[in-house]
């Protein structure tokens, strides 16, 4: 049922463009940011074959893609705008890099300074925001301290690190998602490690490779989140990926009260891979602080939605990143809620939302601000309103689960 894990996605087809050989990627997810990142491989020159279940990407090697003709559009995908701008960085051509309306207001001067370190040479608008115009360059390794953490500036430096003259490392403050890692080894570039810091090599020659991507935890979330909703609920997930840097869900919702178990947890590329089972359960509800958010990210919408449905009610501090996502999810969220009649507090970094104590949430009328997660959050939350919600701007789901309200429907009417 859920779709190929879309940040394994994104990196698998990167490294098998850099790759010798052909690799094939099964269950590559149907988002249309990873298309984005198809898309713009495809100018570069890397050619592939695509069907529903797999994509088959002939590597173009570490030193044959192509300069593009035209500006490179990451549509509304920060992580392919990020992360391929690292790989840019170390060509012998330029290249423009641009996104949509969201994306060119999401900042890219955290990615930008790292690179510029390594002897890269990008402009941006000011504000440090897209279209990126990337000289490509010759580039050398540096030992870099994430100020904020971030798995898609690690993973930028990192890529830029494959064709910088000696060593690149990148130290980072919490432990953020390691699937760039983890690939790397799996296209046999060796990653070292010590405490939070990774080092690769630059000129290191990838590899082809065969592999299936792990059905997306990130997008699990609200299924498990509407199995907590309606009661008499029992769910499985199968084949989802639970790494460990993404599982942190997991332990929150267990932390919370809910009823939820790992099965069949086996090794596939690296990657931990199971089926996660989850009953309809009361819940407690908590603080979301600290370490807690750069491993709970893409998920803090829905738990912050899961607030009307707890007893004690969810505070999340600690989370400004939410605030420069698609859209503001702290202050949409916040309006959401509101509007289907919880009370919230809106914080400079988070925002507390009170529990059933409060009342029960009625039906209303949600804008999702384009953003794919505040759809699919607040059609979950409006499982147990009573009465009728709307949900304007719902097709943005497809960014990162196209068939999302079909599965949805099927779910429930089991």
């Amino acid at each position: 049922m859920l779709p190929g894990d879309k940040s394994i996605s994104h990196r698998y087809a990167l490294l098998a463009a850099l790759a010798n050989g052909v690799s094939k990627i099964d269950n590559f997810s149907p988002a249309a940011d990873c298309q984005s990142t198809l898309d713009c491989l495809k100018r570069l020159g890397v050619r592939m074959e695509i069907s529903k279940t797999a994509v088959r990407i002939f590597g173009a090697g570490l030193n044959g893609l192509k300069r593009s003709r035209r500006e490179l559009d990451a549509q509304n995908s920060g992580t392919t705008m990020r992360m391929l701008a690292g790989i840019l960085a170390g060509q012998a051509f330029d290249s423009t890099m641009t996104g949509d309306a969201s994306l060119r207001r999401r900042p890219m001067g955290r990615v930008i300074e790292p690179l510029k370190l390594m002897g890269a040479e990008i402009a941006a608008r000011d504000g440090g925001v897209a279209p990126l115009r990337i000289h490509g360059q010759r580039l050398h390794g540096i030992e870099y301290e994430l100020p904020v953490p971030s798995a898609q500036v690690k993973s930028a430096i990192l890529l830029a690190g494959l064709f910088a003259e000696g060593t690149t490392s990148v130290a980072e403050p919490v432990r953020t998602r390691d699937h760039t890692e983890l690939a790397l080894e799996e296209f046999a570039v060796r990653v070292e490690y010590s405490n939070r810091t990774m080092r690769v090599r630059g000129g290191t020659e990838l590899r082809s490779r065969n592999l299936a991507v792990p059905g997306d935890l990130s997008s699990g979330v609200f299924f498990l989140a509407a199995a907590l909703i309606l009661p008499d609920s029992n769910l499985v997930l199968h084949d989802a990926g639970v790494n460990p840097t993404r599982a942190a869900v997991l332990d929150v919702l267990a932390g919370w009260g809910a009823t939820i178990s790992l099965l069949s947890v086996r090794e596939v590329a690296g990657e931990l891979v199971g089926d996660i089972a989850i009953r309809h359960s009361p819940l407690e509800g908590g603080v979301i602080e600290g370490d807690q958010v750069a491993q709970l990210i893409d998920e803090l919408p829905m738990l912050a939605a899961l607030g009307p449905y707890t007893e004690r009610g969810v505070e999340i501090r600690d989370a400004r990143e939410l605030r420069v996502k698609e859209s503001d999810r702290i202050a949409v969220v916040a309006e959401n809620l509101r509007r289907m009649g919880a009370q919230v507090e809106e914080l400079p970094d988070g925002l507390r939302v009170g529990g059933k104590s409060a009342g029960k949430l009625h039906g209303a009328e949600i804008d999702a601000a384009g953003d794919h997660r505040i759809a699919m959050a607040f059609a979950i939350a409006a499982l147990g309103a009573e009465g009728k919600s709307t949900i304007r701007g719902s097709e943005s789901a497809a960014v990162s689960f196209p068939g999302f309200f079909e599965a949805l429907e099927k779910v429930v009417e089991r």
